[in-house]
């Protein structure tokens, strides 16, 4: 059986809900929100965690809610602060998003992590409305309700894309989201917009940077206080992205964008190197490189979250020099990485990547997951070999 922990599972996840104290008396912004890049450390890199989401909905099999409720518990004991907790879509049209109010009813609070939700057009929106209003009605004896703060709304930089995955075109699409952005915001959740296949399209091929100037012009316009833009292709270079962002800077401000690059092409470190030397300061990533698009054949997962952790935080696990240079005797001094990417813990990130990603019956993708995995498992060994000799 492909899922042989659900019941136990099952069992943790509502044990630990019934523990949670937080009690919310509304869905209002002044609840705990999604983190954002601090303007007063400029080396903040706030991580939005989009495996439990964007993650999980290109799945071949179904996944029960308590499986994804424990994926982000676990992400956010690990520290995770910024997590996209699944999507309020038809499960006609994307089968591993249904049961999403379950998973909400299950996850816990955890004191400045932040939640959100896809959702693609009013009725979704209005499915959310519907489960935080009646938690927080005062003649309701229902659950707090979700720690949800803010929703995600979604369009594409082509139209070939659009249609193929809501039947509509980019102006149509652009048009039915501006009400459900305003509803959003007038019910006091925040509302971050993103835009699909910002380098190239499965569908139309090379995209003009311009497109996608002018989508996420329109996101902003709507009130959007964050617009991802997504290489989900994973064709993006460091070239071609600092292309896109060089356009869409002409009309957006930089402050507002964030990066969410797949990685097909083994090159979505790299351009989020680039997008950081250019000024962006928030990324998307998955853990366990867990992930895809059902609307872009051949799409990879995202970029792991473990890979991006290491790329910016990952020399201060290297420990001091050793052995000295020369006859000096005194080391050379080391500059580390100035990224702050909060309170992550990468070694459980690591760990996640590998229990969800065995769970759906595979290996993790994450590079440094696999190398921080491969480490503990030789140190445990020399410890074993060590005790043995005592």
């Amino acid at each position: 059986m492909l899922y042989p922990s659900v019941n136990s599972s099952c069992i943790r996840v509502l044990r630990s809900t019934l523990k949670t104290t937080l009690k919310f008396k509304s869905f209002s912004t002044s609840q705990p929100t999604l983190s954002t890049a601090s303007s007063t450390n400029p080396n903040f890199v706030k991580i939005v965690e989009v495996g439990p989401r964007d993650g999980l909905q290109n799945e071949p099999k179904p996944i029960p809610p308590p499986i994804k409720a424990e994926l982000i518990n676990r992400l956010a004991i690990a520290g995770m602060r910024n997590i996209e907790a699944g999507s309020f879509v038809s499960p006609k049209w994307v089968p591993q998003m249904a049961g999403t109010a379950e998973v909400l009813a299950l996850i816990d609070s955890f004191p400045k992590t932040g939640y959100s939700v896809l959702v693609p057009n009013q009725k979704g929106l209005d499915d959310l409305l519907e489960i935080l209003s009646t938690s927080t009605s005062p003649n309701s004896h229902a659950k707090p309700p979700p720690p949800v703060t803010e929703v995600a709304i979604f369009t594409s930089a082509t139209d070939a894309f659009s249609l193929a995955n809501t039947n509509v075109s980019v102006s149509g699409s652009l048009e039915r989201l501006a009400p459900v952005a305003r509803r959003a915001l007038d019910a006091g959740l925040k509302v971050r917009g993103y835009v699909s296949v910002v380098v190239t399209c499965p569908f139309s091929g090379r995209v003009d940077p311009r497109r996608v100037r002018d989508v996420s012009r329109e996101l902003a316009q709507m009130g959007c206080y964050e617009v991802s833009l997504g290489d989900t292709t994973g064709a993006g270079t460091p070239a071609s992205i600092l292309g896109m962002l060089e356009e869409v800077a002409k009309e957006v401000d930089i402050g507002i964008l964030a990066g969410h690059f797949h990685d097909t092409n083994g090159t979505a470190t790299a351009n989020i190197m680039t997008a950081l030397d250019f000024g962006l300061r928030t990324f998307d990533a998955s853990v366990g490189g867990l992930g895809g698009c059902p609307y872009s054949p051949g799409a990879t997962g995202n970029v792991a979250t473990e890979d991006v952790i290491y790329a910016l935080t990952g020399d201060r696990l290297f420990g001091d020099i050793s052995e000295p240079y020369g006859n000096h005797g005194k080391p050379a001094k080391t500059v580390q990485s100035r990224w702050d990417v909060g309170p992550v813990d990468l070694a459980r990130l690591a760990e996640i990547g590998e229990w969800i990603s065995g769970v759906l019956g595979r290996e993790t993708t994450s590079r440094a997951g696999k190398a921080l995995l491969a480490r503990r498992k030789r140190e445990e060994y020399r410890k074993r070999k060590e005790g043995a000799k005592l």
